[in-house]
């Protein structure tokens, strides 16, 4: 299959160290500029003269909240776009087409009762994830004007999976970049020129948020793109829709678990350490959502390989494709551990100038990384499930680390060691180290038994 991107791709053909380079360069610098979009708004809100340290805490406490809506565009996006390279590997357009229409609508429906939800509600569900009452007017304030965002939030993240899939990644970085840039130049003059402070962060991202959209979608109906967002293909259909929702279970587990695996670090921080660990926490939050996002991008490069060459039944490119990955990962992996472990003074004063929230803030970074080093095998790993097809591995890798591991040891380890808030941070450590060999083994076990199969059916259609 030819893609036409900046040149002609073809993912069933062209060595695989070639196409990992030409896909995932793109995708990496697209997660990085999109961290960039809730980074930028706290790096700003920082270093806000007076109010800094707890409007960073307000906003880091609407973290949860905007987890799950990026959630929902997750669950399909992300398990509509594997499904729709799986059809066009078979040769199957039409039926790719299908799937990116019902996205599409579900994207939007959801779009308007998340909305909903959030305006009706905000302020129970901040202190739930724990704001407190110094600090709940700034994220009230900012969450407002996100919540009015929404339908450009899930249109962008939704969409956007559907063009990495096709293997458009110059465009996919495309729609990333254009709104980064939007928030970059937009932040600095709402919240300083026009002294709006939090609003305008908030105001600056939406605004980001909708021209991204904007550009995923005028895309998907033009006439460069392989798959095209056609009206017919704008209603339901169950068995055409039904699997992606099952697909997108893992990333959307991934995604949504992540704001209850907040609500329950906040809770904890806020009782043993007051608001300050709680800002501690949002400054380490944003760091580790830099530091894993490119992994995510280099996997979401890899993505559309191993998809497209799982449908066609090429088991040796897929296993290239895979190994590749899990090198790069593991690599890039290893340095940002080393750089955290010997300068985390240099990452914690992007976003705060404050001493005691830079002072706490520097030495649980290096409790709260420890396991980063490991997190590339993670990674690759779960995601290269995602790209098989495999929702139901997925789902329970997903949910396994967080759920069943990480948030217990919050509660666990506080009473065991008299540093009840060094405690709370060496969970993340621990969660992590069981979580790489939990997910390594399954993969293991699981990558086997595909390749076999893989290797039968090939010898069976005479490939």
């Amino acid at each position: 299959m030819k893609l036409q991107m900046s040149r002609e791709v073809d993912l069933g053909k062209e060595p695989v160290g070639r196409l990992l380079v030409i896909l995932a360069l793109p995708a990496i610098t697209s997660q990085v500029i999109n961290a960039l979009y809730n980074m930028v708004d706290r790096m700003y809100i920082g270093h806000i003269e007076g109010i800094g340290a707890d409007a960073l805490t307000g906003v880091g406490v609407c973290f949860p909240i905007i987890m799950i809506v990026s959630a929902f565009a997750y669950l399909l996006g992300m398990g509509g776009a594997p499904r729709a390279s799986i059809c066009m590997g078979k040769k199957q357009n039409q039926a790719a087409e299908k799937i990116l229409g019902n996205c599409f609508l579900a994207l939007v429906l959801v779009a308007f009762v998340l909305t909903a939800i959030v305006l009706l509600f905000h302020e129970p569900l901040l202190y739930l994830f724990g704001a407190s009452d110094q600090t709940i007017g700034y994220a009230s304030e900012y969450i407002k004007i996100y919540a009015i965002g929404t339908l450009f939030v899930q249109l962008t993240l939704g969409m956007n999976a559907f063009i990495s899939a096709q293997g458009f990644s110059t465009v996919s970085m495309l729609t990333v970049v254009i709104g980064a840039i939007t928030n970059i130049i937009l932040d600095p003059i709402f919240i300083f020129l026009f002294h709006m402070n939090v609003s305008g962060a908030a105001l600056a991202t939406i605004l980001s948020q909708a021209i991204s959209a904007v550009w995923a979608v005028r895309f998907l109906m033009g006439n460069k793109t392989v798959l095209r967002l056609k009206r017919e293909n704008m209603r339901f259909e169950w068995k055409v829709f039904a699997p992606c929702v099952a697909l997108g279970i893992a990333p959307f587990a991934m995604q949504a678990t992540e704001s209850v695996l907040v609500l329950c670090f906040n809770s904890s921080l806020l009782r043993y350490g007051g608001d300050l660990a709680v800002g501690a926490m949002t400054i380490l939050s944003s760091i580790m959502q830099f530091a894993m996002l490119p992994m995510q991008g280099l996997t979401q490069g890899g993505q559309p390989i191993i998809s497209y060459n799982y449908g066609a039944n090429n088991p040796q490119r897929v296993k290239r494709a895979f190994q590749l990955q899990t090198i790069v990962c593991f690599s890039y992996s290893t340095l940002m551990w080393a750089a955290v472990m010997l300068v985390p003074s240099l990452f914690v004063s992007i976003f705060t100038n404050d001493p005691a929230l830079a002072s706490i803030s520097v030495w649980a970074l290096r409790i709260y990384m420890t396991g980063v080093l490991l997190m590339g095998l993670q990674v690759s790993c779960q995601q290269a499930f995602i790209a098989f097809g495999n929702s139901k591995v997925s789902a329970f890798l997903a949910v396994f680390r967080k759920i069943i591991v990480l948030i217990p040891l919050i509660y666990i380890l506080p009473q065991f060691l008299d540093d009840q808030v060094f405690a709370v941070f060496l969970a993340e450590p621990i969660a992590d180290t069981i979580a790489v060999a939990t997910t390594v083994t399954l993969f293991i076990i699981n990558f086997k038994k595909l390749l076999h199969q893989m290797e039968a059916a090939q010898k069976t259609t005479g490939l």
